[in-house]
C-alpha cells in the first residue's frame, strides 16, 4: 500500500485540486463506436457470493465480462491458480469464463468445495469477480427417534418438538395431519420460529395423533417428514368417571376443574434476551406465552415508537417484523402477555449492525491524454469498513508504479494522464459482517472527433412544431459543436433556437423558412468532421368541413361528411369510429372518400361517430353525434309478434343426436325471422331453459347435437321484427346413456391468498357437462422451471384447492381435469399460476429531484430489484407534502398527496406545486399486495414565482389634489416581495384616458398619499407587487379628487409644464344643466307618445323577428279576432342605424339576436294560440338590452347625460 503523507498542508491543496478536475468523458451507446474503441474488461455477470448448488446436478460458475479487445479469463481457488486444462471434470465455455463442473458424469459436489474468484484480464488491464463460496446443499433425513405420546390434562400448556434436521439452506417447517392439510392455528395454538408447535393451553378437540412436522428443503426441492405426535386431553368430566369406576360410593371423589393461570412465556426464557440484526434484513422478534384464558401479546418499545410503514405482527401478533432495519432501530423491545388474571412481560435488547454498503461506489472514468479525474470510493458500515485498492487485481501497493496516480484513503486522484494510464483498479470495502468489492476502470483515449448520425438524414415536421436535428457525436478530447444553414451559410446563433449538449439542435417553433440543409460541425485538437441534414416543413392537417349533428328516423338514410386539406407530400388515412370503437361489420355502413353513409338506420346506430385523419407526421379529428327518432305512425296493417309454435316431435333418436321438428303458429302480418330452440335438463336443472340454437325462419326441422347423460326436453319460440313469441308446448323427454367427460374445467387460475399459499380455482363444470355420475376433479401441480414431479389430489363438489407451505411468489404449472364414474376427459391444458404475494421488502433508492420551475417538478429513482417485489408489480408510488412557504414561516396542516406511476416507471412529474417553497417526498414500490417501505424523505424546495394580487386596494380621503391609498400584501406572495409599482392616469369627461404615471413603492409599504393632482378628476390606478422574478397581477380602481368651487389652478401631474390658462369643466356651468334638463324632458315626452303608438298595433321587434323567419304557419291576426292587428310600416318605428353611440361601459352588442319571443315579454312562460301564434302581452318593463349593433345602446335620459359628463 502506499503511504499517506501526514503533511498538514497538503489538505487544502487536495480540496483546490478537486475543484479543478474536468469531468470525464461520456461515450455514447452506439453498437459500431464501442466496436472500434478500446476498452478495459469489465465484468457483467457472476454468480453470487454464497454460491449453493445443487449436488445432483452439474455446477455452472458464471463469469462473463465486455471488453476491446475481448479479454482472458482465468481463475483462483481457495486464493491459488486454478488450473483448468487439469481437471478433466472443468470446462470453460468459449468467449466466456463461466465454469461447467460436470457432476452428472461421475464428479462429486463436495470434492468443488471452496472459494473462487474470476479475473477477466486484456492490454488494458484486468477486471476481477467477487469470491464466490461454493457450497452444495445438504437436505439430511431425520434422526429415528421413539416418540411417546402426550398426555395433557385440559388448560395445561404444552410444546410439540419438531426439531429439524440441519440442511443447507435451512429448511422450511410447517405442520400438518396425515391428510396433508395444515393443522388450524389461532392464538391459542402456534407454530414458532423454531418450527416448534406451542399450545398456550390444551382443549379436548386437540387430541389427536397425526401431528406431523415437515421440512421442505427448497433448493432440492424434498420435503423430510418427522414421524406423527400423539397427543390425548383428558377432560375433568371425563377424569372424573374414571375416578368414579374405583371408588366405592362412601368415598369422596372428584377431581379439580380447569382453573385458570396467569401468562407464563414459553419462549423466550427468562426477563431478558439479546438480538444483533444487520442493516437492511428483517428483525424478527417472538414471544409465546401460556395461560388460561389464551393470553393476547403486545408489543412496545421502550423509549420510542415502533417504526411506521415498517412493522408488521405475525402469528396472532406473537412474532414482531419489522422490515429494512437500521442502526435507528436498535433499542429494547418488550413484549407483553397479559389475561384476566395478570401479565408477564420480556424485553429483548436489539443491537444492530451493518455489512459495509455504499456511499459512493466508483464509476468507470473514460479520460483524453493530459486530462485529470478521480475514483472515489465511499462506504459505510457497523463497524466502519476499511478501504483498500487494487489495480489490476493486484493490491496497489506492489502494483506497478504510475507517476499520474496518487493514493489518498478512499480516493485515487489522477493528473496529466496519458494512454499507458489505463487500468481497472478495485475497491473493496470490508468489516466483520461482509465486504463489497467493485471494478472502475480508467480508459485514457485520444480519438478525432467522430460524428454518429447518419448523413444526409431528413428530417419532416409540421409547421408551428419544434424541430430537433440530431448530431450525435464522439471524440477524446470533447470535441465542440457548431451548426450551419446552407452551403456557405454562417454559425447558427440566437434566441430562435436552441444547442442542447448532445449535439441536437433544436428549432422551437420551425415554419416554411426554416426548411433546407443544415451542417454540424465537430471539432477538437485531434481533428475536425462535419455532416449535414436535412429539415423539411409540411403543413398542417386540417379538416376544413367536419361532420355534423344528424337527426334522422329509423330505417332511412343519412351522411356525414369530412372534407380535409392537408400537405401535398404527406398521404392522409381516414378512419371512421362510433363511440371510439370500429365501425360495426355491417354493410349497411359506407365510407367515401369524403363522408360515412348509414343505411337504413336503426336504433343501435346511435351515438357519437368520429372521424380521424392520420399522416405520419400528426392527426386530426372531429366529431358528431347521430339521433336516431321513431318513424311517423301510419294507419297500416297490425303487426303483432308471432303465435308460438305447436306440434312438436322427436325423431331419429341418437346417443349423440336427435332429428326436431315443429308447425310454425301465425306470424301476424310480420314474417318469421328465425326460431329459437331451447332444452331443459330434466336430470340436473329441472325447471330451468336453455338456449341450444336458433335457424331461419323457413325452416321448421333440425338436427340437435346432444350430451351424455341429460334428461332432455325441447321447445321452440318464434321471432319477427316485431319480437319473440310465446315458448312452445314442450315436447316429450329423452334421456342420454352416460359417458366421460368429454372438456375439462375453465377459467383455471392459481393465485395465492398468503405468502406460503397456492390457490387453484376452477369453474365446475355444469350438471350436464359431467357427462355421467360420479364428477370430480383431478388437481395437479408443480413448480415451474425446476424438474419435479407432478403433485396430484382428487376432489370433489368444490371449485377451489389450497396448496400450502409453498415459497413466497413463484410460477406453478397447473392443471385441472375432470373424471367421472366412467374415466377421464382428456389431457387438460397447463396454465401458470403464483404463489401468494407478500409486501415488498426495499424501497426505491437513489431518488432524486430535478425542479422545473416554481410549479413543476421531475422525480427519479431506481427501480428495486424485481426480487424484492414479491409479487407483480404493478408500480410506485410518490408521496409528496408541503413543509412550509419559504415566504411565510408558519407551519400548516401536512396534506400528503400521492402520484402513482404504472409498470417499472423510473421518473415521474410533480404538478401543482407552491412557488419558493419547501416539499418533502418518498417513493415506495407496490405490487398486489400492497406498498413496500418508503423511500427516505427528500427535500426539495420550488423557486420564487410572481406574486398574486394585492389583497385590496382602498382610496380614500380625497381632497382637493390629493387621494390616500391604502392597500394589502398579496395573498399568495411567492417569494420575497421587492416592491409595489402604482399607475395612474386620469379620465376626462368622453371617457379618454390621460398620459400614464408610474410610481415604486417599497413593499414594507402599505399606504401612500399622492398630491398634486387636478381637482374635481377621476383618476384609474393600477397597482400590483413584485419580486425578483417579476411583476403579479394588478389590481385597479378608480377614484374622484373633490370639486374646486372657487376654481383654483393645480396643476397635472406628470404634465412637466405649468397650465397655460385656466381648467373650465362644462358639467358645472349653470346653462348646460338648465339644457340638459330640456333635452331629458324632450326626450321623455317623445317616449310617452312612441309607447301609446306602440300599445295601438304599431311594428314591434317581435313582428320583425317574425318576418325574419318566414315561417308559413304563422299568419298576422285581424283586428276582429280579438288580437293585435295589421303591422305598421311607420318609418319611425325603424331601428336605429349603424353609428349610434356605444354604451357608456364600452360594450357593443351582437348584430343578429338569436333571443327568444320569451326575451320581450314578462317572463319565461309566453301563451301561444292553436296554430301557434304568440297571443302573450307586451309589458312596460325596462327594455332588454339591444340584441342588434345597429341600435342604440341606453335612452338619452337626463341622468345619464349628467353621468356622461362626471
Amino acid at each position: 500500500m502506499m503511504k499517506k503523507k501526514s503533511v498538514p498542508a497538503s489538505k487544502p491543496f487536495l480540496i483546490l485540486f478537486l475543484c479543478q478536475i474536468i469531468s470525464a468523458l461520456d461515450v455514447p451507446l452506439d453498437s459500431k463506436l464501442l466496436e472500434e474503441l478500446s476498452q478495459p474488461p469489465t465484468i457483467t455477470h457472476q454468480s453470487p457470493k454464497d454460491y449453493i448448488v445443487d449436488p445432483r446436478e452439474n455446477i455452472v460458475i458464471q463469469c462473463e465480462a465486455k471488453g476491446k479487445p475481448p479479454p482472458s479469463f482465468s481463475w483462483t481457488r481457495n486464493g491459488t491458480h486454478f488450473d483448468i486444462d487439469k481437471d478433466e471434470q472443468v470446462t470453460m465455455k468459449p468467449n466466456s469464463g463461466t465454469l461447467v463442473i460436470n457432476i452428472m458424469n461421475g464428479g462429486k459436489a463436495e470434492a468443488y468445495e471452496g472459494v473462487y474468484q474470476c479475473t477477466a484480464r486484456n492490454e488494458r488491464g484486468a477486471a476481477i469477480s467477487n469470491n464466490i463460496v461454493i457450497r452444495p446443499s445438504r437436505s439430511p433425513l431425520w434422526t429415528k427417534e421413539k416418540l411417546e405420546p402426550n398426555q395433557v390434562r385440559e388448560g395445561d400448556s404444552l410444546v410439540l418438538h419438531c426439531r429439524p434436521p440441519v440442511g443447507l439452506p435451512p429448511p422450511i417447517i410447517f405442520w400438518m395431519d396425515n391428510a396433508f392439510q395444515r393443522l388450524p392455528q389461532s392464538e391459542r395454538v402456534s407454530q414458532g420460529l423454531n418450527g416448534d408447535l406451542y399450545f398456550s393451553n390444551v382443549q379436548p378437540e386437540d387430541t389427536r395423533e397425526d401431528y406431523i412436522c415437515y421440512a421442505r428443503f427448497n433448493h432440492t426441492q424434498t420435503i423430510q417428514q418427522k414421524q406423527p405426535i400423539s397427543v390425548k386431553v383428558f377432560s375433568m368430566d371425563s377424569l372424573n368417571d374414571t375416578i368414579a369406576a374405583n371408588l366405592s360410593d362412601t368415598d369422596i371423589y372428584g377431581a379439580k376443574p380447569v382453573t385458570e393461570r396467569q401468562p407464563v412465556l414459553l419462549t423466550p426464557t427468562g426477563s431478558t434476551s439479546t438480538k444483533v440484526e444487520l442493516r437492511g434484513n428483517v428483525l424478527l422478534l417472538e414471544c409465546i406465552a401460556a395461560g388460561l384464558p389464551t393470553p393476547v401479546i403486545r408489543w412496545i418499545k421502550e423509549g420510542g415508537e415502533l417504526p411506521a410503514n415498517r412493522t408488521f405482527f405475525e402469528n396472532f401478533k406473537k412474532t414482531l417484523k419489522i422490515i429494512d432495519v437500521s442502526e435507528a432501530d436498535s433499542g429494547n423491545y418488550k413484549c407483553i402477555a397479559r389475561n384476566t388474571l395478570g401479565s408477564v412481560h420480556h424485553v429483548i435488547s436489539v443491537t444492530v449492525k451493518a455489512a459495509p454498503y455504499w456511499i459512493t461506489a466508483p464509476r468507470n472514468l473514460v479520460l483524453s491524454p493530459g486530462e485529470d479525474g478521480t475514483l472515489i470510493c465511499r462506504a459505510n458500515g457497523n463497524p466502519k469498513p476499511s478501504i483498500s485498492w487494487l489495480a489490476n487485481g493486484v493490491p496497489i501497493a506492489i502494483a506497478p508504479e504510475d507517476p499520474s496516480r496518487k493514493v489518498d484513503g478512499d480516493t485515487i486522484i489522477f493528473s496529466h494522464v496519458q494512454e499507458r494510464s489505463s487500468a481497472v483498479y478495485q475497491c473493496n470495502a470490508s468489516n466483520e459482517y461482509g465486504y463489497l468489492l467493485a471494478n472502475a476502470f480508467v480508459n485514457v483515449l485520444a480519438e478525432p472527433p467522430r460524428i454518429l448520425t447518419p448523413a444526409n438524414k431528413l428530417y419532416q415536421v409540421i409547421a408551428d412544431s419544434p424541430a430537433l436535428l440530431d448530431c450525435a457525436y464522439f471524440g477524446s478530447p470533447k470535441p465542440e459543436i457548431e451548426w450551419f444553414k446552407g452551403v456557405k451559410g454562417s454559425i447558427l446563433r440566437g434566441n430562435e433556437y436552441v444547442f442542447h449538449d448532445n449535439g441536437t439542435l433544436e428549432i422551437p417553433v420551425a415554419q416554411k423558412d426554416s426548411s433546407g440543409t443544415y451542417t454540424c460541425v465537430a471539432r477538437n485538437e485531434l481533428g475536425k468532421i462535419q455532416n449535414e441534414v436535412h429539415l423539411e416543413i409540411k403543413d398542417p392537417t386540417m379538416i376544413i368541413k367536419q361532420p355534423e349533428y344528424k337527426v334522422v328516423q329509423r330505417y332511412g338514410q343519412v351522411s356525414f361528411e369530412c372534407i380535409i386539406k392537408h400537405d401535398s407530400t404527406l398521404l392522409p388515412t381516414v378512419i371512421w369510429l362510433k363511440d371510439n370503437h370500429e365501425l360495426p361489420d355491417d354493410e349497411r355502413f359506407l365510407v367515401g372518400k369524403d363522408n360515412l353513409t348509414i343505411m337504413n338506420v336503426t336504433d343501435k346506430d346511435d351515438g357519437t361517430y368520429t372521424c380521424i385523419v392520420n399522416t405520419t407526421l400528426d392527426s386530426v379529428s372531429a366529431s358528431a353525434v347521430l339521433t336516431v327518432v321513431a318513424a311517423p305512425p301510419t294507419p297500416a296493417i297490425i303487426y303483432a309478434r308471432p303465435n308460438p309454435p305447436f306440434d312438436l316431435e322427436l325423431t331419429g333418436q341418437l346417443e349423440r343426436s336427435i332429428e326436431l321438428s315443429w308447425i310454425p303458429g301465425d306470424e301476424n302480418n310480420s314474417p318469421i325471422t328465425h326460431f329459437i330452440i331451447e332444452y331443459e335438463d330434466g336430470l340436473h336443472e329441472p325447471g330451468v331453459w336453455h338456449y341450444q340454437t336458433e335457424v331461419p325462419g323457413t325452416q321448421t326441422t333440425v338436427q340437435l347435437k346432444l350430451s351424455p347423460y341429460v334428461n332432455y326436453s325441447f321447445r321452440v319460440i318464434a321471432v319477427n321484427q316485431i319480437g319473440r313469441s310465446q315458448p312452445s308446448e314442450p315436447s316429450e323427454q329423452y334421456l342420454t346413456k352416460s359417458a366421460s367427460p368429454d372438456e375439462n374445467p375453465a377459467n383455471v387460475q392459481g393465485i395465492g391468498s398468503e405468502p406460503d399459499n397456492l390457490v387453484i380455482t376452477w369453474e365446475s363444470l355444469k350438471g350436464f357437462q359431467s357427462n355421467g355420475p360420479g364428477l370430480q376433479y383431478k388437481v395437479s401441480w408443480r413448480q415451474k422451471d425446476v424438474d419435479d414431479e407432478w403433485t396430484s389430489v382428487i376432489v370433489a363438489n368444490v371449485s377451489k384447492y389450497i396448496v400450502s407451505g409453498t415459497p413466497t411468489f413463484v410460477p406453478y404449472e397447473i392443471k385441472v381435469q375432470a373424471l367421472n364414474d366412467l374415466g377421464y376427459a382428456p389431457e387438460p391444458s397447463e396454465v401458470i399460476g403464483h404463489s401468494g404475494e407478500d409486501l415488498p421488502m426495499v424501497a426505491p433508492g437513489n431518488v432524486q429531484v430535478h425542479v422545473i420551475n416554481s410549479t413543476l417538478a421531475k422525480v427519479h429513482w431506481d427501480p428495486v430489484p424485481l426480487k424484492t417485489v414479491r409479487g407483480h408489480l404493478q408500480g410506485y408510488k410518490v408521496y409528496y407534502w408541503k413543509v412550509q412557504s419559504l415566504s411565510r414561516r408558519s407551519r400548516r396542516h401536512v396534506e400528503k398527496k400521492i402520484l402513482t406511476f404504472r409498470g417499472n416507471k423510473t421518473f415521474g412529474m410533480l404538478p401543482g406545486l407552491e412557488p419558493y417553497s419547501s416539499y418533502k417526498l418518498n417513493v415506495r414500490v407496490v405490487n398486489g399486495k400492497g406498498e413496500g417501505p418508503a423511500s427516505p424523505d427528500k427535500v426539495f424546495k420550488t423557486p420564487e414565482g410572481v406574486p398574486s394580487s394585492p389583497s385590496f386596494l382602498k382610496i380614500t380621503n380625497p381632497t382637493l389634489d390629493s387621494l390616500t391609498l391604502e392597500w394589502g400584501s398579496p395573498t399568495h406572495p411567492n417569494g420575497v416581495l421587492t416592491s409595489y409599482i402604482l399607475k395612474f392616469q386620469p379620465i376626462n369627461n368622453t371617457h379618454e384616458l390621460g398620459p400614464l404615471v408610474e410610481i415604486r413603492i417599497p413593499a414594507n409599504e402599505s399606504s401612500l398619499i399622492l398630491k398634486n393632482l387636478n381637482y374635481s378628476t377621476r383618476y384609474k390606478f393600477y397597482f400590483n407587487a413584485q419580486t425578483s422574478v417579476g411583476s403579479g397581477s394588478q389590481i385597479t380602481e378608480e377614484a374622484v379628487t373633490i370639486m374646486d368651487e372657487a376654481d383654483i389652478l393645480r396643476p397635472a401631474v406628470g404634465a412637466g409644464k405649468a397650465m397655460a390658462s385656466r381648467q373650465v369643466d362644462i358639467a358645472t356651468q349653470g346653462w348646460f344643466i338648465g339644457l340638459m334638463c330640456a333635452v331629458a324632458l324632450l326626450i321623455l315626452i317623445l317616449l310617452i307618445v312612441c309607447f301609446i303608438r306602440r300599445n295601438k298595433g304599431g311594428k314591434y321587434p317581435v313582428k320583425e323577428k317574425e318576418d325574419a323567419h318566414a315561417d308559413p304557419e304563422i299568419q298576422p291576426m285581424k283586428e276582429d279576432d280579438g288580437t293585435f292587428g295589421e303591422y305598421s310600416d311607420a318609418e319611425d318605428h325603424k331601428p336605429l342605424k349603424k353609428g349610434s353611440r356605444t354604451p357608456s361601459d364600452r360594450t357593443v352588442k351582437k348584430e343578429d339576436s338569436d333571443d327568444s319571443l320569451v326575451d320581450y315579454g314578462e317572463g319565461v312562460n309566453g301563451q301561444f294560440n292553436e296554430d301557434g301564434s304568440f297571443i302573450g302581452q307586451y309589458s312596460g318593463k325596462k327594455e332588454k338590452e339591444p340584441a342588434e349593433g345597429n341600435e342604440s345602446s341606453e335612452a338619452p335620459s337626463p341622468v345619464n347625460a349628467m353621468n356622461s359628463f362626471v
